[in-house]
């Protein structure tokens, strides 16, 4: 997609997600045999219910119908949330993942810089973690400035209680 074409759709639409006080995380035209998909991606701190992308994806149809942004050739609206493997990119990816275990790739200390560890604070600055103990030991404390990650990715966690099945 043209960076100019992802801009008029990122003007376009911006308005009606942040009405539903979404966040529109990304926007990506691509092509399907040959019908185009147009994916948009939307989060919130609280997570989004499938009800609000299908109110959202209505909401953005009516809105691409009344407008030229997608030309006339065919394509699929879909709307949905981030998904868990999507990385940490922006300030509020981390807030938002606070209390998750995350894999962080640091460029403090090379290519073996690879960091497991729960997020525990994020302020302006950085990340309070706790690194998980090996072998019995206790969890240890750990600060990392942003400007030391690479990259970062929220891990998947089969085996951990849910908050609300803790305060149960």
């Amino acid at each position: 997609m043209s960076t100019t074409q992802s801009e008029r759709l990122r003007g376009l639409l911006e308005p009606l997600v942040s009405a539903k006080e979404l966040d529109l995380e990304e926007i990506e035209v691509s092509r399907a045999g040959r019908r185009r998909v147009l994916r948009i991606i939307v989060d919130s701190d609280e997570g989004v219910e499938l009800d609000a992308c299908a109110e959202l994806s209505r909401a953005i149809s009516e809105k691409l119908d009344e407008t030229d942004a997608m030309g006339e050739d065919e394509y699929v609206l879909e709307v949905s949330s981030p998904g868990a493997d999507r990385p940490l990119t922006e300030h509020r990816h981390y807030v938002r993942a606070t209390g998750r275990l995350v894999k962080l790739q640091l460029t403090t200390e090379g290519a073996a810089g690879e960091l497991v560890a729960r997020i525990i604070a994020v302020d302006d600055d950085g990340l309070d973690l706790e690194v998980p103990g090996v072998k019995g030991r206790r969890p240890t404390s750990r600060r990392v400035a942003f400007d030391e990650i690479a990259k970062a990715r929220v891990e998947i966690e089969f085996n951990r209680k849910d908050k609300k099945e803790e305060e149960a």
